[in-house]
């Protein structure tokens, strides 16, 4: 422990001449007129009077500290002395012996109550001050720390010290450490910049003169530097008249104020590592910082020091939950040919922690979209990992056009494995079974595709709310889509509805965090979303927005996600089919369709290409599928080649050898086509190939919709 030098202050000064004859005269006289009220008082019975004068030292003892006792009974002897031994001559000499005797031993006495008096007091002092000590100290250790944020923490610490402990407290730490990251390590030698984190003074008015968040910069050999290079409390007290800059800042707060009467600074310090400074002061009025108070001040800043450390190792994590989320969702959502699409995803608040929210918008072959939207229970880095497994998953499963009821099915045996590899083995030890999330690992999942040119949508859910609809012209409704089980149960179907949704119809997926709120209904919020949903607004980005002006009361307790989208159609301006006969004399037909149709939608330089993958596509469906055969072209963005057979087998791509005869027409496609595949349906197969338009025939697309 360090104590600053101090200048010796002016304890006092030397009494005048006058002043001195002033006193002796002022106590003659009180001893004369003493002794005078002494016999006139006592009717000349003077051993009666005796008796009483020897109470005044006794009972000034038990009110009048050390000195004024001693004066009180040396003056009681004086005058009694005066009075016994000098104004009554006809007292016998064995009378004034006693008297003056009995006068001695009531001084004496005195001074032994005095002085018990005195320990007794100092020591209920103590026991008051001790009391008042852990008081604070239990205080401290219940208001510092009930949340998990930092500049609340440093708040809660300043709170606590004011008043009882202090005149003026201010926490100050580095700048990382309010951001979540770890603080340089030390030795901080020279000077030190910190961040105001928190600062409260009495009166209150000072505290509000300077806001918290600025920088605050010690020099060089100043008490709060000093504490943050050596790790240890300092304190000191300043004279009258010294400025103290040399260890204290004169205006660290630019609030105009001096250097303390006394001061505290006392290193945060949790785990190793030095967070920041307390730093504490008092004023004239009150005793300055002595070891104990040090003490004390230790034992709160380390406590303080604790809590500041768990906050910003949480917001640290929830940092990086955000960011890994972020991540994993996407950042914006392409325009597509089936509909337009907003997403917003709000993360829950600090003391909950990220959850495993998500939403998806996948193009799917056929000009068609597969919106998604889901929830792993849960918060934190754990539940955000499987989200982005899951989203994963979901996507890789729907490349393969997978309905979206078999899609669930796949998806809620991925969830049942990851729970198996999550579980702890017989033989492992009991801090992986904690740390291991044992049957927590569950999901729920909104799946729906949408055709536009078919204008048919069809939808699964396992365990999650149900979309909701807007008709143009009509009001929201929700789809009625079977409730499947969530993910990770297992042995439960899952079931598909199909409905028709004009163009312009309104799509509303969302997480239950949008619809579920304490001290309300369930049902009254979901009523709360229909008429939040069937008032109009201009863009998809205000009805977005006001859904959740409208639902969202509180973001302590879940994650939300919002998908709004509006269907589009396409028309036969943007789609043509025709059916083929089961032989190879169409190849050349289908080439002759398909150039005819691209000059009738002003896509001559698209033509060479779209004849060779026709001419590929239909080969092969006529020789090893089967009828019946259809052709379709879609244009938008882009142009699709759609072949469909009556064959279910799905083929596969060769890479035939310099001499063979066949084997390269999908390996041909596959150069040709920005992206190409098959999906099955109920009647046979399809291949489809995706061929890129020329950059002056391709429409500028439309800016992002999405936005986070």
């Amino acid at each position: 422990m360090h104590r600053t030098p101090l200048v010796p202050r002016r304890v006092g000064t030397a009494v005048p001449p006058v002043r001195a004859a002033f006193v002796v005269l002022l106590l003659a006289v009180v001893v004369v007129a003493g002794a005078r009220l002494v016999l006139a008082a006592g009717g000349m019975q003077v051993m009666g009077m005796a008796e009483y004068s020897t109470l005044i030292p006794i009972v000034g003892a038990a009110l009048l500290p050390l000195r004024l006792t001693l004066i009180l009974g040396l003056t009681n002897l004086v005058v009694g002395i005066v009075a016994y031994g000098i104004l009554l001559p006809s007292m016998s000499h064995a009378s004034r012996i006693t008297v003056i005797t009995a006068l001695a031993a009531s001084i004496l006495v005195s001074l032994a109550v005095c002085r018990t008096r005195i320990a007794m007091e100092r020591r209920l002092k103590g026991l008051m001050v001790a009391r008042d000590r852990l008081t604070l100290l239990s205080e401290a250790s219940t208001r510092v720390g009930g949340t998990l944020d930092v500049a609340r923490t440093a708040e809660e610490l300043a709170e606590v010290a004011v008043r009882r402990f202090a005149d003026h407290a201010a926490v100050d730490l580095f700048d990382p450490v309010l951001k979540g990251e770890e603080p340089a390590p030390g030795p901080h030698a020279g000077p030190v910049t910190l961040r105001r984190a928190a600062r409260r003074s009495v009166p209150a008015a000072l505290a509000a003169a300077s806001p918290d968040g600025g920088t605050v910069t010690y020099c060089r050999g100043s008490m709060p530097a000093l504490s943050l290079l050596r790790g240890v409390p300092v304190h000191g007290q300043f004279p009258d008249g010294a400025d103290g800059e040399e260890c204290w800042p004169a205006d660290p707060d630019g609030t105009g104020t001096k250097a303390p009467h006394s001061a505290l600074a006392v290193p945060l310090r949790a785990r190793g590592v030095t967070l920041g400074a307390a730093l504490f002061t008092r004023s004239r009025h009150r005793d300055p910082f002595d070891a104990a108070d040090v003490l004390l001040a230790q034992e709160i800043a380390a406590r303080a020091a604790v809590c500041v450390d768990n906050a910003r190792r949480y917001t640290h994590e929830r940092a990086t939950s955000v960011a890994l989320q972020r991540s994993l969702l996407p950042q914006v959502v392409p325009p597509q040919p089936a509909v337009q699409a907003v997403a917003r995803y709000l993360p829950a608040d600090v003391g909950v922690g990220v959850g495993g929210d998500w939403y998806d918008v996948i193009p799917l072959s056929g000009a068609r979209v597969a919106l998604v939207v889901g929830d792993v229970v849960g918060h934190g880095i754990r539940a955000s990992a499987a989200m982005g497994r899951l989203r994963a998953a979901v996507r890789t499963l729907a490349d393969i056009d997978l309905p979206p009821d078999e899609l669930l099915t796949h998806l809620d045996d991925i969830v049942i494995r990851l729970q198996s590899e999550t579980c702890p083995t017989p033989t492992g030890g009991a801090e992986d079974a904690a740390e291991a999330d044992v049957g927590e690992f569950v999901a729920t999942c909104l799946y729906m595709v949408y055709d536009p040119i078919s204008q048919r949508c069809t939808a699964a859910r396992a365990g999650h709310p149900p979309p909701a609809a807007v008709h143009p012209g009509t009001r929201a409704r929700f789809l009625d889509v079977p409730a499947g089980p969530p993910l990770g149960v297992g042995g439960l179907p899952f079931e598909t509805a199909e409905m028709h949704l004009p163009e312009g119809s309104l799509l509303a997926l969302y997480t239950d965090g949008l619809v579920e709120a304490p001290r309300y209904c369930l049902d009254e919020r979901l009523e709360r979303l229909l008429e939040a949903l069937s008032e109009p607004k201009p863009t998809l980005q205000d009805t977005c927005d006001h859904v959740l002006d409208r639902l969202v009361v509180d973001r302590t307790r879940d994650d939300i996600a919002l998908v709004i989208a509006r269907t589009q159609a396409l028309d036969d301006r943007h789609t043509v089919a025709w059916e083929l006969l089961d032989n190879l004399a169409e190849v050349a037909r289908a080439r002759d369709l398909a150039s005819l149709q691209l000059a009738h939608w002003g896509l001559p330089e698209a033509a060479f290409l779209a004849e060779l993958v026709v001419s590929e596509l239909v080969t092969n469906a006529i020789r090893y599928g089967g009828s019946p055969v259809q052709l379709r072209l879609i244009r938008h963005d882009t142009l699709i080649c759609e072949v469909s057979d009556g064959a279910h087998t799905a083929p596969h791509l060769r890479r035939a050898r310099t001499f063979d005869e066949g084997g390269r027409g999908l390996f041909i496609v596959a150069q040709l086509a920005e992206r190409w595949g098959t999906r099955q349906q109920s009647d046979g197969k399809t291949i489809w190939a995706e061929l890129a338009l020329p950059p002056a025939t391709v429409p500028t697309p439309a800016p992002a919709l999405a936005t986070l």
